[in-house]
């Protein structure tokens, strides 16, 4: 029997094809949480950044852990870890602590973020990116399929894995900070001076310069550092010693190395003393303990720590400008530097005693802006190679150069009293982009030691 060729049945849509609807949220949901979402931290890729790669990862998990829920908890999901992310770049670039970070934000007031065409960028580009998103949100997001749920994290993994690689080589230019056991090191254990076991014999005299950090790849930088002090007045009077130092952290960080003789930060102080920094033992030993900052005072809580390390009087940014000092624009807005050492020398002069002065300066901090009575417009006169090649640090160097002026004007007078000089660096110059990052050490600050000869 002869049975009758059957028509081929027709082919039935593969069962593992997944809906337009799923494709459509999984594609939505990769352009908010992976794309959007770091996408302004991406620009920074061609100028340099800090590493972002736990950033990337929490805006991916917290995208996942969300994507069903509703349009407002999404959204403000996304505006949290924003935040945080900002936080962590900022932390990063400045070499803080992201808790630092966040407990001085309380006084971002103090801050003129007009002055600084990259916050303003950064501001801008921040508020566009959230206004995007909260169109972005109103489309569906929530897909379901789980091998789409792989794919997500494969993507999300993925440029966690093209930052770390990216910002290989600056890994050590970002988030430097101690770990336990390092090998403890400062300006002042290698000039050793003050080390607080007798009373002084002659004034010292601490200068912390805001961003000091040690050229490597510049020559013309190297030798514009401490030009200053390279005069005939200056060495006649003292012996000059300069040298390096380990740094980690910030500000704050660099003024618990010098004056507390160990790693760490200002947190443990605003609550408890600490009779081992050497303004505690000179005080305890009669001698006269001074601070003085080109700053406000409430900016990290000086006012409340300061005198936990044995400070007797500390004078900040309304009082120096009350004592003559002008006022001197930028991000951190202060008293003009270069107005400081006159007023630090009449201390000096008026005392009968030995006298401990400690000053941090302020006009440094990144970013310098021209104008704001700066006097950095005519940077050609430090080097119109650096005014052309490097404007933002031949800016740096010459505040520098005009602190060191006023300085030796007033080391070098012949009223001025024995007092020994130690100038150091907090930590290197956080600039936003690697070009001008790594004209600068990573790991290292610059320090000269001014020694009155007997």
């Amino acid at each position: 029997m002869i049975k009758a060729a059957l028509p081929p049945r027709p082919l039935k849509p593969c069962s593992h094809k997944l809906p337009k609807e799923e494709w459509y949220a999984f594609k939505n949901w990769l352009f908010v949480w992976v794309l959007l979402a770091n996408s302004g931290f991406m620009l920074m890729y061609f100028i340099g950044s800090p590493p972002r790669s736990g950033e990337i990862l929490t805006f991916g998990a917290v995208g996942l852990l969300v994507r069903h829920r509703s349009y407002w908890t999404q959204l403000i999901a996304f505006l949290l870890v924003t935040v945080y992310s900002v936080l962590s770049f900022i932390a990063g670039l400045f070499n803080l602590a992201i808790t630092s970070l966040a407990h001085s934000m309380v006084f971002v007031a103090e801050l003129d973020i007009a002055q600084s065409v990259e916050y303003i960028v950064g501001g801008a580009l921040l508020l566009g990116l959230f206004l995007t998103a909260c169109l972005l949100f109103r489309k569906k997001t929530g897909f379901q399929d789980a091998r789409l749920t792989v794919l997500a994290v494969l993507a999300v993994v993925g440029l966690a894995t093209v930052d770390t690689y990216l910002g290989y080589g600056m890994r050590g230019h970002y988030e430097r900070e101690n770990v336990e056991g390092t090998p403890f090191e400062s300006a002042m254990h290698h000039a050793r001076i003050g080390l607080g076991s007798t009373p002084l014999e002659r004034n010292l005299l601490v200068v912390m310069v805001e961003s000091m950090g040690v050229p490597i790849y510049n020559p013309e930088m190297r030798d514009l550092l401490f030009a200053r002090y390279d005069d005939q007045a200056v060495r006649t009077r003292f012996e000059v010693t300069t040298g390096t130092s380990t740094y980690f952290g910030s500000t704050t960080s660099g003024e618990v190395r010098e004056l507390c003789g160990r790693w760490g930060d200002y947190y443990d102080l605003l609550d408890s003393s600490d009779p081992g920094c050497l303004p505690a033992m000179l005080a305890s030993k009669g001698v006269s303990t001074t601070a003085y900052h080109s700053f406000d005072g409430e900016f990290f809580d000086r006012k409340k720590w300061y005198p936990n390390i044995g400070f007797q009087r500390s004078y900040f940014r309304d009082e120096l400008i009350e004592g003559g000092a002008a006022r001197c624009g930028g991000v951190f807005p202060g008293a003009c530097d270069r107005d400081v050492p006159s007023q630090i020398a009449q201390r000096f002069k008026n005392g009968s005693e030995p006298e401990f002065v400690y000053w941090l300066t302020v006009n440094t901090h990144l970013p310098v802006p021209k104008g704001s009575n700066l006097e950095v417009e005519d940077c050609e006169r430090i080097s119109p190679r650096l005014a052309q090649d490097y404007p933002m640090i031949c800016r740096q160097f010459a505040i520098w150069d005009s602190v060191d002026e006023a300085l030796i004007e007033e080391i070098t007078a012949n009223d001025f009293p024995a007092t020994d000089i130690l100038i150091v660096g907090d930590h290197m110059p956080p600039y936003f982009d690697r070009r001008n990052r790594v004209q600068f050490a990573p790991d290292r600050v610059p320090w000269l030691l001014l020694q009155w000869r007997d």
